[in-house]
């Protein structure tokens, strides 16, 4: 067995709280620290779906991506998903640790299982956000290259959508051969300039509101958007191979009850 707070302080090491952005509220946000672990849940998101089935299976300790309090909270009842999900959790003395931004700009994190997905070589960092205390640099996203015959966007695009079980994604096609890729878990369509500045030809992201489109067809940019679900739940596997690594004598269960929420036509 290990505490919640153990966990949490083997997971400030691999991925530091303090190199979250400043917007984000990562860490340990729910439970006693104190809390014995024999079985824990990995998941990327800690819905009211995922809190009953940690229950269910018996888990003191949810450990996801995405925080399970995000905006400062003025009531905890059962008026709201949020609420719910909280008193769930409360209810059943399940702790709650989440790796959110410092999970996506560290080394072997969200961009570096992202571009590992879609068979990228010479993996780089996208934009250096900083140092950490140990002087290594840290940053949202990765650059990487393609082997093989370079593919056009279409073609990549349906590669994307295999690779990452997409239910289905949205691209520009700049007409440029796929050979030099940035990558940004989540909602990255700001960097596409640093992805240029890479001397990137594509950008696989989630999330590109309209103008980001037209800005990548402008900028000569093959964009891809393949969801923030897709882009993200690879880490997942990475979470719980960490947990697994770290506590052998704690059972590692992955949810598999949370999916991409929504379809397409």
């Amino acid at each position: 067995m290990a505490t919640v707070r153990e966990i949490y302080q083997y997971l400030d090491t691999l991925a530091p709280f303090s190199l979250q952005l400043d917007f984000d509220n990562a860490g340990f946000l729910v439970g006693r620290g104190d809390g014995q672990v024999e079985r824990l849940l990995v998941s990327l998101d800690i819905t009211e779906e995922v809190a009953a089935e940690a229950a269910e299976l018996g888990c003191q300790l949810i450990v996801s991506h995405h925080p399970v309090i995000f905006f400062p909270a003025k009531s905890v009842t059962d008026g709201d998903p949020t609420g719910r999900t909280l008193l769930a959790l409360a209810e059943h003395r399940i702790a709650a640790v989440c790796a959110h931004t410092n999970l996506d700009a560290v080394w072997g994190g969200v961009n570096d299982a992202l571009a590992q997905k879609l068979k990228l070589t010479q993996i780089e960092q996208l934009k250096q956000d900083g140092v950490d205390a140990s002087g290594r640099p840290y940053g949202i996203g990765r650059v990487g290259n393609t082997a093989g015959v370079p593919m056009y966007a279409p073609a990549f695009a349906a590669f994307v959508k295999q690779a990452l079980g997409a239910n289905g994604v949205r691209y520009v096609d700049a007409r440029r051969p796929v050979r030099r890729v940035a990558v940004g878990g989540g909602a990255c369509a700001d960097l596409l300039k640093d992805a240029l500045a890479m001397g990137c030809d594509t950008f696989v992201t989630a999330d590109v509101k309209y103008n980001g489109f037209l800005d990548a067809k402008a900028l000569g940019l093959n964009l891809i958007d393949a969801g923030h679900y897709p882009t993200e739940q690879v880490v997942v596997p990475v979470l719980a191979k960490w947990l697994s690594s770290g506590f052998p004598r704690v059972e590692v269960l992955v949810t598999r009850r949370h999916k991409e929420v929504f379809s397409y036509l």
